[in-house]
């Protein structure tokens, strides 16, 4: 039995459709889903009693349960578990734009960077578009609070998990539901190229983030398998033809490792790379574990690096760090519990 929240509303539209059904009880349905956020079928006030004994035959009104929360000054983190028992996590973080949420798109990841907390359990399994769903109305309902902005940096590679995560999109995209803009969504990948390129032609105004870390291929070798089995030519080729064809901005993540990838003549080479580019860099300070050796580089190092790359007109930020309340690094809170 699928949970509803697998289902687009075009599909639950199909769904009523083949029952005989007027296809504005999809519509209905939805927004009791989404709109009025009810728990239990019996709920939907306007729906007969013959199609809520048929959507409780047909269908699961499953949700996560929360297993852990750690929160700060303006963050909150969660760990949650799913009907298998498998866990995952999500963050919210208050900017002053908005409320934006970072989930996990995977249980565990194959994608195994070396600096990389979550890496550390290969994946077991793709999170179905449900499942991402929810993260985002748990959160919502636990915090009472309304998220502006989604980011796919969780546990998981989302392009390994394409499919699932571009249904989950459409779901929560949809005006009648959710309602959550593309351009308020992220999805961030490695740098799985053919997927980048099938992403490009999806027409999905969604926002696309590189986890580059690296300014050529001696590093990314070293900290990143995935450059392995596709170079850094080649991410930044297909980067290259995504902008062309969809004129968006792309954002390069560049997490800053101490004595690695964080020297001057690392900053240089980068700003080389993405000479001319519609991009800008995201530099974020590392957050150190008991379980990897990498070191967070120093705030004099960073604004260096910050300056270099300004000074070569690449746009350039600084991740904002959140509070030291929380166990900060992606996959982190998960394998506390899991050692605990």
């Amino acid at each position: 039995m699928k949970n509803i929240y697998d289902f687009t509303l075009s599909e639950l539209e199909i769904y009523f459709s083949q029952k005989g059904e007027k296809k504005y009880k999809a519509v209905q349905v939805f927004e009791w889903l989404y709109k009025k956020r009810i728990h239990s079928f019996d709920d939907m006030k306007n729906i007969s009693n013959i199609t809520i004994s048929d959507l409780k035959e047909n269908f699961q009104l499953e949700s996560l349960t929360v297993l852990q929360k750690q929160e700060d000054v303006d963050v909150c983190k969660f760990l949650f578990g799913l009907s298998d028992g498998n866990k995952i996590e999500a963050v919210l973080m208050k900017h002053d734009y908005g409320n934006s949420l970072c989930i996990s798109s995977q249980v565990g990841c194959n994608m195994g960077c070396s600096f990389c907390e979550s890496g550390r359990l290969k994946k077991v399994r793709n999170l179905d578009s449900s499942e991402m769903v929810l993260q985002i109305l748990q959160v919502e309902e636990e915090l009472g609070i309304r998220i502006t902005h989604l980011v796919l940096m969780g546990i998981g590679e989302p392009f390994d998990n394409y499919d699932n995560v571009m249904k989950f999109i459409s779901i929560i995209n949809e005006p009648k539901g959710i309602d959550l803009g593309a351009r308020h969504i992220t999805i961030s990948t490695c740098g799985i190229v053919p997927k980048i390129l099938e992403f490009m032609d999806s027409g999905k105004q969604v926002n696309l983030a590189i986890s580059l870390h690296a300014p050529n291929n001696t590093i990314r070798d070293k900290i990143m398998k995935i450059n392995h089995v596709y170079k850094i030519e080649e991410v930044i080729e297909a980067v290259k033809k995504y902008i062309f064809k969809t004129n968006r901005r792309v954002t390069f993540e560049y997490i800053l490792l101490k004595g690695i990838n964080d020297r001057e003549k690392d900053a240089k080479e980068l700003s080389t790379l993405l000479r001319g580019m519609n991009c800008y860099v995201n530099l974020i300070p590392y957050n150190e574990t008991s379980h990897t050796t990498y070191q967070k580089s120093n705030k004099e190092t960073i604004l260096k690096f910050y300056d270099i790359l300004k000074k070569n007109h690449i746009q350039v930020t600084i991740r904002r760090e959140f509070g030291s309340k929380v166990s900060a690094a992606c996959g982190q809170l998960r394998a506390n519990y899991e050692e605990e």
